[in-house]
């Protein structure tokens, strides 16, 4: 497992961050998912294969559930 980790922007309250970590849970091909909202990261860990893969759902997550939100390669 390789750890990754993402700048978020846009993300307006401490709430919209605990339902979207939630909801990023869900997703099957990674695992270990936290948003420190504080801090504006997104972290995950997933296979160095499955990457490619896993940014595709997530940003398919967060585009249903907090369509104003990016996400940035830190």
């Amino acid at each position: 497992m390789q750890e990754y980790k993402f700048k978020i922007k846009n993300l307006d309250c401490a709430n919209c961050a605990n339902e979207l970590e939630w909801a990023l849970k869900k997703i099957d091909i990674i695992e270990n998912v936290s948003i420190n909202f504080l801090a504006q990261k997104l972290t995950f860990e997933c296979v160095e294969e499955k990457k490619k893969e896993a940014l595709e759902k997530i940003r398919k997550v967060i585009k249903k559930e907090e369509p104003d939100v990016v996400i940035m390669e830190v």
